[in-house]
């Protein structure tokens, strides 16, 4: 997947050493933009193996709106537990914003910390988005955000991915013919914007789980994939120290590694034709493992081998 290769070589060239609150040095940059075509195959990483299972799982998780990581922890998915409290719940979690976002009342409170008793109401901006886009598929306003301040200026671990915009275009089906408009049709694209990119371990699954997501929309609206568009904002690789401690931290020789190795042909997700509405991915919360990922099939993914990353908490 040459975007993502790409991004890992301008942080590697032009990366600068920074300091960061895990106490682990990054070379970071800012402000890096690619796009992925979903017509040209599915975006899962194949310059290292990487848990199509736990990609689904998560995104599982996140469309069910739920803090408990229960449902992880059901199909065995570990990567969240070193961010959930004493009870099993991350109190940032995205799914709880993205279907429960709160609408907080306006009067005046010395505590600005809101966990969604001092509220209004919710907001589910996941079945929003799916009604507008088909009432309104031109939308410029379908927009769903995971940065709720009352949350995220306190949390442990504020949303890397804070928001995301859909956004249908008309393509041309003969690019040849520019003047019959019945030559067109509509393309659902998805940006994402991330403030917080750990191009080795997170920004993999993110490209996949974003590709996902817009594969699933793409079902229940009846508009085709197209683009998946993706900003990091602070785009960085953990490494060592200057004087070579925390070298066990060191994800540059594995990013090295990668851009060594040749990219293979992108799989194809094959989505259960069953799903076709948000309450079809719904049901599957109580589903096992194996049925879970029945629905969801990577046809043709043959990745290199997985190449291990610690990650930095």
């Amino acid at each position: 997947m040459k975007q993502y290769l790409d991004a890992v070589r301008e942080i590697l060239v032009k990366g600068t050493r920074k300091p960061n609150r895990t106490g682990v040095d990054t070379l970071s940059t800012f402000n890096i933009n690619y796009e992925i075509d979903l017509e040209k195959g599915f975006p899962l990483l194949t310059t290292k193996k990487i848990s199509w299972k736990n990609i689904v799982v998560e995104m599982l998780w996140f469309l069910s709106g739920r803090k408990d990581i229960s449902i992880l922890k059901k199909h065995d998915c570990k990567f969240w537990d070193a961010w959930a409290d004493s009870s099993g719940k991350v109190p940032s979690a995205y799914g709880n914003f993205w279907r429960r976002f709160p609408v907080h009342s306006t009067r005046d409170s010395s505590d600005s910390r809101v966990d969604g008793d001092d509220c209004l109401g919710f907001n589910d901006q996941i079945a929003w988005a799916v009604e507008e886009l088909k009432r309104n598929p031109m939308s410029r306003r379908v927009v769903v955000s995971a940065w709720a301040p009352g949350n995220a200026q306190f949390s442990k671990l504020p949303p890397c991915h804070a928001l995301f915009v859909f956004n249908t275009q008309l393509v041309q089906i003969d690019p040849l013919d520019l003047t019959d408009c019945r030559n067109e049709r509509p393309s659902l694209c998805l940006h994402l914007t991330q403030r917080s990119c750990d191009v080795a371990l997170g920004i993999p699954y993110n490209i996949a789980s974003y590709a996902l997501l817009l594969s699933l929309f793409s079902r229940f609206t009846g508009i085709e994939a197209g683009i998946f568009a993706h900003t990091l904002i602070d785009a960085h690789a953990y490494t060592s120290k200057a004087d070579g401690t925390m070298a066990e931290y060191d994800h540059v020789p594995g990013l090295r590694q990668q851009l060594e190795r040749e990219p293979r042909p992108l799989p194809k997700l094959v989505i259960d034709p069953a799903i076709r509405t948000l309450a079809n991915v719904e049901r599957l919360l109580e589903a096992d493992t194996e049925e879970v990922m029945r629905h969801f099939v990577l046809d043709g993914y043959d990745p290199h081998p997985a190449i291990s990353f610690k990650v930095a908490v």
